[in-house]
């Protein structure tokens, strides 16, 4: 059996080149001239394509770059007016508290005062 296996190994080969070669045969290979003509479209569209990359990526760093510095200004300024409004109004409230607290204590001493008499 093992020969038998061998001859269909080798014979599946033949075969397989046959059809191979005949394939070949069949396909339509492009002329020099035509070959020239497709390399050269391929190459410009790789080329006209690169650039506009280029172009993109470089006017999009430019903006990030640009207009990064200009948000991060304008929201620099933004927080500090913010914390300093936080800050007013965190010395107002305590004012305020103490405030209130001192009303307290003499309304207090102002009531005892009056319940004394």
């Amino acid at each position: 059996m093992p020969k038998e296996a061998n001859k269909k190994q080798s014979k599946d080969k033949k075969h397989f080149m046959k059809d191979f070669k005949a394939e070949l045969k069949r396909v339509v290979w492009p002329t020099p001239k035509q070959l020239f003509n497709n390399t050269v479209a391929v190459i410009t569209v790789v080329l006209l394509t690169a650039a506009i990359v280029f172009v993109l990526d470089f006017a999009f760093e430019n903006i990030n770059k640009y207009g990064i510095d200009k948000l991060k200004a304008v929201v620099g300024t933004t927080n500090e007016v913010v914390e300093n409004n936080v800050e007013e109004n965190t010395e107002n409230s305590t004012d305020t508290n103490e405030t209130n607290v001192n009303e307290e204590v003499n309304t207090n001493e102002t009531a005892d005062t009056n319940n004394v008499e």
